[in-house]
């Protein structure tokens, strides 16, 4: 076995485009630090695209040597395969795990998906909308561990930050998971896997009762259950594990005015937002200058292959670190 196939490979995507800036720092980061990665990478800005994917679209794969040479990036030092896909974010997972990594790159099987880093913080219902968290939650449903990173800022300034902070958890994750992924493409579905809800039931004892740090592991290794990283401009050097928290977008909406016949035209862009403050939350944590780690369920609740309700409080216990406890033994 070589050298690579010994360290792994890292699976990497984002939402803002392949030449943005957070994504080539990050590259450049991860291959400074001897990570061998892989990129199936959108060829340009899909931000809030959510999950959306092209469906019978044919989508051009190309590869990006030319950043390679462009980026600096020392290929004796870590290996870099670049590719950008005329697609979103999402579409660039699924052609990545259901057959294009085969194709292009064929025998390199990702240990962790990262998504990131973005432009801009996702954060409480930015779930639902961020390109960045739809495609590493689109690498949970190809049973892959996954990461989300941004930066909580829309300048770019202050993102080496959120560069380090990301490389740290990954670092962190990789621990935790095995050269190969144990799950890819879900060949086996084990609905009796103590990580899983047993709902309608609700057991007086969960199945995961005497060891939930396990169940947790278990759950990120299949793709059940991902990481979601925010980090603030001026973040502090620590680290928080949270949950989802409550902001709101005012004034989303601009338009012009109505003339003769005129159909009117709307913009949608928050011109301000509205925190409510939540213990434990993204939100708040950032607004302390931490960076916020949130382990998030994949599947929605009532479907089968969603986490426990009762395991989920325990992805908020933090180690010393600050990150989610379930990552150390």
């Amino acid at each position: 076995m070589s050298a690579t196939n010994q360290q792994g490979w890292l699976l990497l995507t984002n939402d803002d485009g392949i030449e943005a800036p957070g994504f080539r720092l990050l590259i450049q980061a991860l291959n400074k630090a001897g990570h061998h990665v892989v990129v199936f990478a959108p060829h340009e800005n899909n931000s809030a695209a959510g999950m959306r994917i092209n469906l019978g679209t044919p989508m051009e794969l190309r590869p990006r040597d030319d950043l390679v040479s462009t980026w600096n990036l020392d290929t004796e030092r870590a290996e870099a395969k670049l590719f950008e896909l005329q697609g979103t974010p999402c579409d660039t997972m699924i052609v990545a795990l259901d057959g294009g990594l085969e194709h292009a790159v064929p025998g390199i099987r990702p240990r962790l998906v990262v998504s990131g880093v973005n432009l801009g913080p996702n954060m409480s219902q930015d779930s639902y909308h961020s390109g960045t968290m739809g495609a590493a939650r689109e690498a949970g449903l190809y049973g892959m561990p996954a990461i989300a990173s941004s930066f909580t800022s829309f300048e770019s300034e202050g993102m080496e930050g959120a560069i380090k902070a990301t490389v740290e958890l990954i670092e962190v994750a990789l621990r935790v998971l095995p050269n190969e992924p144990k799950n890819l493409r879900r060949p086996v579905v084990d609905l009796s896997a103590t990580h899983l809800s047993r709902w309608p039931e609700i057991p007086e004892h969960p199945a995961w009762e005497n060891d939930p740090k396990t169940a947790l592991r278990t759950a990120f290794q299949q793709g059940e259950l991902m990481l979601n990283l925010n980090v603030p401009p001026e973040w502090n050097g620590e680290v928080s594990t949270t949950r989802l928290g409550m902001r709101w977008y005012r004034d989303a909406v601009s338009f012009s005015s109505i003339e003769s016949d005129e159909a009117a035209t709307f913009t949608i862009g928050a011109a301000s937002i509205d925190h409510s403050e939540v213990a434990q939350s993204d939100c708040d944590v950032v607004a302390e200058g931490k960076a916020s780690v949130s382990c998030l369920p994949v599947w929605p609740q009532t479907h089968p292959l969603a986490l426990d309700d009762k395991l989920l409080t325990w992805a908020l216990k933090s180690c010393e670190g600050g990150y989610p406890a379930w990552l150390y033994d």
